[in-house]
């Protein structure tokens, strides 16, 4: 997730009203804690609405642009070049955008996330059949879109949760993002193979348009948040550069995420796709996988806690590695589904602790809470640099050969990734939260 917060002290820290589980170290003193089960407050449910349709129109389209561009030009490394551009725009549009977020309105930020989304499915309705022809011009909008939003949620997502209720909120979030993958794909399948395929690819994609242009009007709801400090622009250097700082670690973390993302995230709907040649199937494929990580979110969001995030991040990574082992056997409709299974079972208990340490990370002083934005920024350049790193890899590999041995064996590679996020977050991120949430 792909956050923000409203005072610190002095006027950093919240009222003792707002507070809950933050603690400001050098004064000594240690705040009461909100029952993590306390109700989400109003700005909290209204940004996870905005979350929620921004996941929506995502779904009905997102999940359809590859396969637009692949039976446009059934080319893997196209595909693959169109999602590196997309996460090299992302990675500076977020250094950039920072200094917008930090010291203006990052609320115009959201909503011009929003915004540029809805502009990309209109140039991708004004390409049409030629789409593939610009596959640049549309990664680096997407890509833009992409950075704008998440750099702004992600601020006000850490200012409106706190180390209490973040798991819940990250539940929920994944929540919403399978209620909507269930979905809006299934009946984005079904009206393209029942409509002429052009018109059907056409209606979903001018759906997504009038969703996104709802999320805007939604975030005017938000309250606008008080800008403060200056812009660090080199602090990711000057942070890594620091023996002594976690960042270090939870950046290879980080980068060990991204490149599973990277890849993943266009890989599997693309073979389903490719191996039945139907939208419908994978609509329903999208439906059930979607329909399992729905609940298994659900179940994760209220069970964990900061004492057992290491031992559920590990079982999950190690889960989501062993469901690729039927590919092996043979990659069809059914072991993908295995595997669509299989990932909606388990990534929440991968993703929902990895999520919640690192901004907890973020919280852990006063100093780190007034660059928020910097760290934020971090978080999201390393995730970036590796979902740089692992799609370059797949069109390397893709561009010299896709026989069915080679992509199995591309994929469990990669797919391994979050065993080694594991490793690095358990030497310091999570190991640390464990212990202090065991002691009395």
């Amino acid at each position: 997730m792909h956050s923000g917060t409203k005072h610190f002290p002095h006027k950093w820290i919240r009222s003792a009203n707002e507070r809950t589980a933050w603690r400001y170290k050098g004064s000594g003193k240690q705040t009461p804690s909100r029952k993590s089960k306390a109700p989400l407050e109003a700005q909290t449910r209204l940004l996870l609405t905005v979350h929620g349709l921004v996941a929506a129109a995502n779904a009905l389209s997102g999940t359809f642009v590859n396969v637009y561009l692949w039976k446009a030009r059934q080319d893997f490394t196209l595909i693959g070049w169109f999602t590196l551009i997309h996460h090299l725009t992302m990675a500076v549009t977020f250094w950039m955008a920072g200094k917008w977020v930090k010291e203006h309105n990052k609320m115009n930020c959201l909503r011009a996330g929003v915004a540029v989304s809805a502009l990309f499915y209109l140039t991708v309705l004004w390409a049409g059949e030629r789409a593939a022809d610009f596959f640049i011009l549309l990664g680096v909008i997407q890509g833009m879109s992409a950075g704008l939003f998440w750099l702004a949620f992600n601020v006000v997502y850490f200012e409106v949760t706190d180390p209490d209720n973040r798991d819940r909120f990250n539940g929920w979030a994944g929540l919403l993002g399978a209620g909507a993958g269930m979905i809006a794909p299934w009946i984005s399948g079904f009206l393209i193979v029942h409509m002429k395929q052009t018109n059907g690819y056409r209606l979903i994609f001018t759906i997504s348009l009038i969703v996104f242009v709802i999320g805007v009007v939604f975030s005017f709801f938000l309250k606008k948040r008080k800008a403060e400090g200056h812009y660090e622009w080199f602090l990711t250097i000057r942070c890594l550069r620091q023996k002594s700082t976690a960042w270090r670690t939870v950046s290879l973390a980080l980068v060990a995420q991204g490149i599973r993302e990277g890849v993943f995230g266009f890989m599997i709907a693309l073979l389903v796709y490719v191996h039945t040649g139907s939208e419908m199937k994978l609509g329903n494929f999208s439906l059930i996988s979607s329909a399992v990580s729905f609940v298994s979110f659900l179940i994760a969001g209220r069970l964990l806690k900061n004492k057992n995030r290491r031992g559920a991040m590990f079982f999950g990574a190690l889960m989501i590695v062993l469901i690729l082992v039927p590919f092996f056997w043979k990659v069809n409709f059914t072991t993908l589904l295995i595997f669509g299974i299989g990932a909606g079972l388990f990534f929440p208990l991968y993703s929902i602790p990895m999520t919640s340490s690192v901004f907890d990370l973020i919280g852990k002083n006063p100093d780190s809470v007034k660059q928020r934005e910097e760290y934020i920024v971090l978080r999201e350049l390393m995730l970036n640099i590796g979902r740089i790193l692992g799609t370059a890899v797949f069109i390397i590999v893709a561009s010299n050969s896709t026989a069915p041995a080679v992509m199995n064996w591309l994929l469990f590679g990669i797919g391994c990734s979050p065993l080694v996020s594991w490793f690095f977050m358990s030497r310091d991120a999570l190991k640390k939260q464990a212990v202090k949430a065991a002691k009395p």
